[in-house]
């Protein structure tokens, strides 16, 4: 039988050493190597951890206020731009407003001055149209008399050819030649 069972039994038993004789509390040997033993770990920890902790707490509680003072800098610097760019938008309606006001009144000298130019082009070729007429009509005038002159004198030529006989011929040729020699002599006396 076991010790256990021995103690359950009411026998005298044997002490197990895997038990401590205090729920909470080691045994002495334990405590006498192990309250030092803690107490330098703990002191090394201190003296030469501490430090480093301590450090790099105070590094990280740094960057963070670094972090936090950016983003503060960064926002003011964003609502600035974004007040400036209200500011540059209401002036890009009034620069937009301006600009289109001069393009109304370019756009209506350019009008004015298209129509006038226009109404002048006009009465120039209205004028030019007119004298082209005058000239093409002259023109066909003095054609169609020319026209009318050749065709009379060959009419004439033929009538006379066909009318008159070589005698009738003959005096009209000499009553021409007698009177171009007598116009002749009043030129010279002129």
């Amino acid at each position: 039988m076991t010790a256990a069972n021995e103690a359950m039994n009411g026998f005298v038993a044997v002490e197990d050493p895997s038990q401590t004789h205090h729920w909470l509390w080691p045994e002495g040997y334990e405590l006498l190597f192990g309250v030092p033993a803690t107490l330098l770990v703990f002191g090394l920890l201190y003296w030469k951890a501490w430090p480093v902790i301590k450090q790099g707490m105070a590094a990280r509680t740094q960057r963070v206020q670094d972090e936090l003072d950016e983003a503060t800098k960064a926002r003011g610097d964003a609502e600035a731009e974004a007040a400036r760019i209200r500011e540059a938008l209401g002036d890009i309606e009034t620069e937009r407003s301006r600009i289109l006001a001069d393009a109304d009144v370019q756009a209506e000298a350019t009008l004015v001055d298209g129509r006038q130019r226009l109404d002048a082009e006009t009465a120039e070729m209205e004028s030019k149209a007119a004298s082209d007429l005058e000239a093409a009509a002259s023109r066909s005038g003095d054609e169609l008399r020319s026209e009318i002159v050749r065709l009379s004198s060959a009419v004439i030529d033929r009538v006379v050819v066909e009318s008159v006989d070589d005698t009738a011929h003959q005096e009209l040729i000499e009553a021409y030649i007698s009177k171009v020699g007598a116009g002749a002599g009043v030129r010279n006396d002129v």
